[in-house]
């Protein structure tokens, strides 16, 4: 019996794209409906913070295990140290993460995902997924972008 259950749940490829196409599809019809205006959109504000630059790699390190803020910055090499200081700070206000401060001398400072800031891991897996699936195709369509803009400037 359990087996008929996940049977019926199974859905192939291109029907399970149409149908999570046709669920986001209806999901933004309501989105927009319920904000117009987007001032109170919670997609909006949510979503500012974990688009940015470096919000999904820390997210994603801190994903594995807790990292010093030193170990971040090694992790994350091209982050300056005043950006991961502000991203830290905008994750941790978010409930994201949390920041642990050890009474030692010098005292030293963790950072750890929260377990809101876990449930975020399995969406960040689709994304970062996603991202290197289609990494390829996207910088061809940029190219030819360029290339067809170069040509009409």
């Amino acid at each position: 019996m359990e087996g008929t259950t996940t049977a019926k749940r199974r859905i192939d490829g291109p029907a399970r794209e149409l149908s999570a196409s046709k669920e986001l599809s209806e999901g933004l019809k309501t989105w927009r409906d319920r904000y117009p205006d987007l001032v109170n959109c919670p997609i909006r504000d949510v979503l500012d913070q974990l688009g940015d630059k470096w919000s999904t790699l820390i997210l994603v390190t801190l994903g594995g295990r807790p990292h010093r803020f030193g170990e971040l910055r090694r992790e994350i090499a091209d982050i300056s140290q005043r950006m991961l200081t502000q991203t830290l700070r905008d994750l941790q206000r978010d409930g994201l993460i949390s920041r642990h401060v050890f009474p030692t001398q010098p005292p030293s400072v963790e950072y750890r995902l929260t377990p809101l800031g876990q449930t975020l891991l399995d969406p960040l897996a689709g994304l970062i997924r996603w991202a290197e699936t289609n990494h390829r195709e996207i910088g061809r369509a940029r190219r030819a972008f360029d290339a067809v803009r170069t040509e009409t400037d």
